[in-house]
């Protein structure tokens, strides 16, 4: 059953794949917009409703619906892994369906259920250019020229990876945004700080932009494994294990896999007092 406006209110469902928190409002039938002042609003976890990351589901012609992200900070953002598995696992439930096809900024992504409670989804190909990520200035992209040697990598949003020696004692919420808005990156970056554990698996802490620290995030687990793989640290298949669990990345060449589990927290309404306040 989809989630519906009501005349009360407007209703809402709260999700999470490994902590990483989600609104997600669904906008097939009616309602006000979700602007960046509302989206800013319920990302407050004292006055609102708290999330890393807001998500408004719309139909699509060419998908079987279709996503917008907002960041906490009210900026939006172009993809969001943790989100879209979530919300393509809801979709196939409600629709009893073992596949889906999601469009967002990035274009039509694919999911399926991967059994076992997970789901899996093609968040599609990695941007390496230095313009598709984007930078501010032509380069390569496997070796910037900032302190710590890290790598770019576009998943729909930039990011910008650091290998570490021991992941566990970076303070990431230091660390962070010391780099989120570096000039090199013009939209700013989601920020990785990642440990190799082995050829299969890493250790990342996470700062997204936007939002801050979380305890995962999808897409950059997906450009770690990307980071990782360019490099020559690990497989195109691993395993990233972040704060709030492990999910399990493959780079193929229809595009980078994301496997993982997925949680309905609850269901809410937000009030008229509440809309009218804004």
């Amino acid at each position: 059953m989809r989630l519906k406006d009501h005349i009360s209110g407007l209703s809402f469902m709260k999700m999470h794949g490994l902590g990483n928190d989600f609104v997600i409002i669904d906008g097939r039938e009616g309602g006000p917009a979700v602007t960046a002042g509302l989206a800013r609003a319920l990302g407050d976890r004292h006055r609102g409703v708290g999330f890393d990351q807001l998500a408004v589901i719309s139909d699509d012609g060419a998908a079987d619906v279709a996503l917008t992200f907002f960041n906490a900070d009210g900026s939006l953002s172009a993809a969001c892994g943790n989100a879209t598995r979530c919300i393509a696992r809801h979709e196939m439930d409600a629709r009893g369906a073992r596949s889906l096809t999601l469009r967002t900024e990035r274009g039509v992504l694919q999911a399926e259920d991967a059994g076992g409670g997970l789901t899996r989804v093609n968040m599609g190909a990695p941007l390496l250019a230095w313009n598709e990520i984007p930078l501010s200035e032509e380069g390569p992209t496997d070796h910037l020229p900032i302190d710590g040697d890290p790598i770019a990598t576009g998943m729909g949003n930039p990011h910008c990876t650091f290998f570490v020696e021991d992941a566990e004692a970076l303070d990431i919420a230091a660390f962070g945004p010391l780099y989120e808005t570096h000039p090199l990156f013009p939209e700013r970056t989601n920020v990785e700080a990642v440990q190799v554990l082995s050829k299969t698996a890493l250790r990342a802490r996470i700062w997204e932009r936007g939002t801050g620290v979380t305890l995962a995030s999808g897409s950059c687990s997906c450009a770690a494994v990307v980071a990782a793989a360019r490099r020559g640290l690990t497989e195109r298949c691993a395993n990233v294990h972040v704060d709030g669990g492990m999910l399990m990345i493959d780079w193929r060449e229809d595009g980078v896999w994301m496997t993982g589990p997925t949680t309905h927290v609850f269901t809410g309404e937000l009030t008229p007092d509440f809309l009218a306040s804004l």
